[in-house]
């Protein structure tokens, strides 16, 4: 039995000390907040409650595993899973509204095919054929085994290229080319773009590769958590309580002490020094572990690829008057003129137009106050804090107008029925999660030779490993989750760890 110090109490670093309990080693979780969680956070007024954090759970069968994994009850007996259908409505720029079911590559094909025109749901299930050949290629490097030594093989992109276009023979198309050879440019294509701008990648530059984002989507579903995603972290946490896990709650740790080129603890901001056989980082890695090595010296990047930069979200929390009418649809994307140029500044500026917004509406009694009333939440891509200064008023008034602008397309009515709102900004993710800037990490992707890597799940300094978003294979629910099945292999096997078999 080892003792094992865990820091945050996110997602990725919670179901890496259930798992770790299990193998029976002593787990402590050492998070700077109040709370558990992380990005998965909740915020409650008046009898409304909202997600601040994700809103849809994608690949369930990651948490699946954990509680098989970890105890007697089922996930399903922990919360309740309901399947978004329709699981998207696109509101686009040129007015059409789109409703595609969840889960259906066929039904898919139909409503495509009513709104573009013959042949477009052929297209469009074209490229979620070489997505899926893109996706058999890389879901056991990226998802379900540690990260390889020669991590720089993943640096080619897997998506299959077109044999009759003479660009993508000189070299790998972007996701935007993609989207305009076959998908033939235009709606059809936003369509493409705009599930993975949702990610905070750049279509322009992002790889083909991308196209495994929207495919796990609509090949997985789209799943909402009754009583909001919150739930699904309360679930969690109790599962580590189950288990023994402790939690130690306000514990700032401030470094990594390290004795003999080994992890042996943490340093807490108290000045209390903590022992431990193992450590697991389940925060961002930036700023704890670059002084780690002897030193100082930084990461080296032939043995860990380093990720840089990022976009974060801006998210309005509105409480509205009136009952949420039945035919409403859990998530919109209403689509802005130009994502294109909108995508350009996503991480570096402030946007002068109108955003492309998601547009949460939970059919779910926990989020309101009675039938008489709706809860409703609104997202957009932005920059992180640094690159804008969202501590300024002026900024966010700003955004909040383009944000409503944008989300009164989605809701009749929507300023007449607003009873309040509440802004979470770059800034307030920074202080929730202490991710640098508020930057949201998307899922790891191949292509790009390897700068949509993340460090692996172990560090140049033994004993020292990294879960969590930041971590391989990288951000969102279930990516955050499998880094769960990865730490705690290496720590229980050793180096002979290779993942699920």
């Amino acid at each position: 039995m080892a003792g094992i110090a865990v820091i945050g109490a996110g997602m990725g670093a919670m179901a890496t000390a259930a798992r770790l309990a299990v193998a029976g080693h002593r787990v402590t979780v050492y998070e700077r907040s109040a709370t558990y969680g992380g990005a998965v956070g909740r915020y409650e007024r008046d009898g409304f409650a909202f997600d601040t954090g994700p809103g849809l759970l994608h690949l369930p069968a990651v948490y699946r595993d954990l509680f098989v994994k970890t105890g007697k009850r089922p996930l399903e007996d922990c919360v309740e899973l309901v399947q978004a259908d329709p699981a998207v409505r696109h509101l686009l720029a040129d007015g059409t509204d789109v409703r595609l079911p969840n889960a259906s590559r066929g039904g898919v094909a139909a409503v495509l095919d009513e709104a573009f025109g013959p042949g477009a749901g052929a297209r469009w299930s074209a490229v979620l054929g070489r997505a899926r050949d893109a996706w058999d290629r890389t879901r056991r490097p990226l998802l379900e085994e540690p990260l390889w030594p020669n991590w720089e093989v993943l640096g080619r992109d897997p998506y299959p290229a077109l044999r009759k276009s003479g660009l993508l023979r000189r070299r790998p198309p972007t996701l935007a080319e993609v989207a305009e050879r076959e998908l033939g440019g235009g709606p059809l294509a936003s369509l493409l773009t705009s599930a993975v701008h949702a990610y905070g990648l750049d279509p322009a530059t992002a790889p083909a590769s991308a196209v495994v984002l929207p495919y796990m989507e609509h090949t997985f579903g789209s799943w909402t958590v009754r009583g909001g995603t919150r739930a699904l972290a309360t679930a969690v946490y109790e599962r580590c309580r189950e288990r023994k896990v402790e939690f130690a709650f306000g514990a700032e740790v401030r470094e990594v002490v390290e004795t003999a080129g080994r992890a042996t603890g943490l340093r807490l901001a108290d000045g209390t020094e903590v022992s431990a056989d193992a450590v697991v980082c389940g925060a961002d890695p930036g700023p704890l572990l670059t002084p780690l090595l002897p030193g100082g010296r930084p990461w080296p990047e032939t043995t860990v690829p380093v990720r840089r930069g990022g976009t974060s979200r801006i998210t309005l929390l509105l409480a509205l008057r009136g009952p949420r009418p039945e035919d409403t649809v859990h998530r919109t994307v209403v689509h802005s003129p130009d994502l294109v140029a909108e995508a350009r500044v996503s991480s570096t500026g402030e946007h002068t137009g109108r955003p492309t917004v998601t547009v949460l509406r939970p059919d779910d009694p926990a989020t309101r106050p009675d039938a008489a009333h709706e809860a409703v939440t609104v997202s957009a891509v932005c920059a992180p804090q640094g690159a804008l200064d969202f501590t300024d008023r002026d900024l966010v008034g700003r955004y909040t107008e383009r944000l409503l602008e944008a989300a009164s397309r989605a809701v009749p009515e929507l300023r007449e029925r607003l009873l309040w709102h509440e802004v979470r900004t770059p800034a307030d993710v920074e202080a929730a999660t202490g991710a640098t800037g508020g930057v949201v990490p998307p899922p790891a992707l191949a292509g790009a030779e390897g700068r949509l890597l993340y460090p692996a799940n172990t560090s140049p300094l033994p004993g020292l490993y990294l879960a969590g978003g930041w971590a391989h294979p990288g951000g969102g629910l279930a990516h955050a989750g499998m880094t769960g099945a990865l730490v705690s292999g290496l720590i229980v096997e050793g180096a002979d760890f290779r993942g699920s078999q």
